[in-house]
């Protein structure tokens, strides 16, 4: 299996060649087909001291990272299909705040993190169990508690707040939906 960045370097070559912006990322063997719709339009996927490209190809495959994680929890056979539309970081990339003549990016309350997409996810059967458009905000991510491990250091405050929503949202959800299931005896 090849690694995820080489995926998505090839996803944005490809895509560049062919004129084409929505990149997918999907592994065969996953349960979870995530795109990203126009991320060079994305609000804020601004580097602070990196190339643009760089920047974006770090952060969305941190963002599959993510994703494919909260798909792991999902029961077995099930298909999630993600549309990221948009991205807003948390913190600003701001020449004002520099060191040394590079910028920095600042993180304050006043910069929340925002994500926007569509999913739709499926149980074995092809049943749908959730769908919709979701647009989150955490306006008070610097109080929230962290819950974040090594993996998503660069994305806290995204992973924090979409890790709220998968627990909350789509687990309850997911249970909602079994719980009306018909009972298999052994």
């Amino acid at each position: 299996m090849k690694p995820i960045w080489r995926k998505l370097t090839m996803a944005v070559a490809l895509s560049g060649l062919l004129g084409v912006s929505v990149h997918a990322l999907a592994d065969e063997s996953s349960n979870l087909s995530l795109s990203f719709q126009e991320p060079e339009k994305f609000t804020d996927i601004r580097p602070a001291n990196e190339s643009r490209a760089r920047f974006r190809e770090r952060t969305l495959a941190g963002f599959e990272r993510i994703f494919q994680e909260f798909a792991a929890e999902l029961p077995e056979g099930y298909r999630w299909q993600v549309t990221v539309t948009d991205i807003d970081l948390a913190g600003d990339v701001n020449p004002m705040y520099s060191r040394a003549g590079q910028d920095i990016r600042v993180v304050k309350d006043i910069y929340s993190p925002r994500v926007a997409f569509s999913h739709e996810l499926r149980d074995a059967y092809g049943a749908q169990v959730a769908a919709g458009d979701v647009n989150l905000r955490d306006m008070g991510f610097m109080q929230s508690p962290r819950m974040v491990g090594p993996r998503h250091q660069e994305l806290r405050y995204e992973y924090t707040m979409l890790k709220r929503w998968f627990e909350r949202d789509l687990l309850a959800e997911v249970e909602a939906h079994q719980a009306k299931l018909p009972k298999v005896s052994d």
